[in-house]
């Protein structure tokens, strides 16, 4: 059973690895101003469960089979995680502000001030605001063992008003929420307050911490419900894409702006993150998946942090590329263009593999460990 689930869980993150690497390839595609409306409604709307769904991952990970009603040591739990997080973000936080500086030529990057927003923040690259949140649940994890130990009295009740006081404080974060004050710290706050600020990931957070205690009532309720959670899923995916197209073609916004709009922090969003989360580990759960298919998600998932951390350089260099050779992000090269962007990154964590068995200490600086782990999932 354990052996099971380990495996929807590794799947999943396989799959919201790709669903990662295509919303950032949508944002390259916008160089082309003919660009397929419905190609980057797969890659930027369909997508965006991605990085919700990791918290969801981390936290399953973190509290299957751990005793909420044990001791707990704090300081041993802060030591290890952080050494698996907050130094690889350090590391990859100077690697982004070192290239950064190179490319442009603007040494104004290494200042004390900006490199105290940066790294404060999550800065330094677009994908790393994950970490930094990532870092705040493990900071207040005593915190959410005793949430989680309240919410399993009377979990449907307890998830349900977390759900919609979640829905309302990301759409007033996501809608309403400007930084118009006259503190300058308090603007700098509510400006990346998206960078940092766990809140808007609190639920599927908790949710994943309650479905991986609760495993054995969950596996069975998965199991009962698999048509339900089907229709939720499509029902919730439909409801994202009716959102953007409302946006393009009723509201007349451009494909940038109407992204920014309809994104996993929207009402319908946040609703998708949770239908995926159900509707992903019930696929990857019950239903057998061709050879192919298992091997890529398998490779996907154990090799997903060094992908996580990496592909934008990978991403970088391949845009360079095209652009120095004269192509256009067509339909056809942007799925060239997202393939290879998978298959380098990939490779670049087989590589860190092996090349961690003989330089520990280069594993250590940018992934935390000797070996590859996933992304921030305890299993």
């Amino acid at each position: 059973m354990a052996k099971q689930r380990i495996t929807a869980i590794e799947y999943i993150r396989g799959i919201a690895m790709l669903g990662v690497i295509g919303i950032h390839t949508g944002a390259y595609s916008l160089s082309n101003p003919a660009i397929n409306i419905h190609l980057f409604a797969l890659l930027e709307i369909a997508s965006r469960f991605s990085v919700p769904v990791f918290f969801f991952v981390s936290a399953f990970g973190l509290f299957f089979k751990q005793n909420l009603y044990s001791g707990f040591n704090y300081a041993d739990f802060l030591r290890r995680r952080f050494k698996t997080v907050l130094i690889p973000y350090v590391v990859w936080s100077y690697i982004y502000m070192l290239h950064a500086a190179w490319v442009s030529g603007d040494p104004t990057v290494w200042s004390l001030a900006a490199t105290g927003e940066y790294l404060l923040f999550g800065l330094a690259s677009y994908q790393l605001y994950f970490l930094v949140i990532l870092l705040w649940f493990y900071l207040l994890m005593p915190l959410w063992r005793q949430m989680i130990r309240i919410i399993l009295n009377h979990p449907v009740r307890y998830l349900s008003i977390i759900f919609f006081c979640q829905v309302a404080f990301n759409y007033y974060s996501s809608y309403r929420l400007e930084a118009n004050f006259t503190n300058y710290y308090l603007n700098l706050a509510i400006q990346y307050r998206l960078s940092y600020l766990f809140l808007h990931y609190l639920f599927i957070f908790l949710f994943g911490g309650v479905c991986a205690l609760e495993y054995n009532r969950f596996q069975i309720l998965v199991i009962r419900y698999k048509r339900p959670i089907l229709a939720f899923f499509l029902i919730a995916l439909c409801g994202m894409l009716a959102h953007y197209y409302y946006l393009l073609f009723i509201d007349h916004y451009s494909l940038e702006e109407a992204v920014n709009i309809a994104h996993q922090l929207s009402p319908i969003g946040v609703l998708y993150t949770l239908a995926a989360a159900l509707f992903w580990y019930m696929l990857f759960s019950l239903s057998p998946l061709p050879a192919v298919c298992t091997a890529v998600l398998h490779s996907l998932g154990e090799y997903s942090y060094p992908i996580y951390l990496v592909h934008p350089l990978v991403m970088y260099y391949l845009s360079a590329f095209l652009t120095h050779n004269g192509f256009i992000m067509t339909n056809t090269v942007t799925m060239i263009f997202y393939l290879t962007a998978v298959v380098f990154s990939l490779a670049f964590g087989i590589w860190l593999k092996k090349a961690g068995n003989y330089l520990p200490w280069l594993s250590l600086l940018l992934i935390g460990r000797r070996q590859p782990v996933k992304l921030k999932s305890e299993t």
